[in-house]
């Protein structure tokens, strides 16, 4: 464990992360050789971010990430 109480690696795919280099909040997709995969919510491009520098989201930007998600969704032709 470091010092902020997090193991880097130990994020799941499908949970989401912060890019501690610019602060960004994207969904982990998984692991790239060894960098951590993520895509921002409600899609876009996906970018690889070394693991020492990803973190668990809080909570409150998760809630923020699910409700861009959901409202993407709605708008999507049937």
């Amino acid at each position: 464990m470091t010092a902020e109480g997090f193991e880097p690696g130990t994020l799941k795919a499908g949970s989401f992360a912060v890019d501690t280099r610019d602060g960004r909040v994207g969904r982990v997709l998984g692991h790239v050789g060894v960098s951590v995969r993520l895509r921002a919510p409600g899609g876009g491009a996906e970018w690889d971010c070394p693991p020492e520098l990803v973190r668990p989201a809080p909570p409150g930007l998760v809630l923020r990430a699910r409700v861009t998600e959901i409202n993407r969704e709605g708008r999507l032709p049937r």
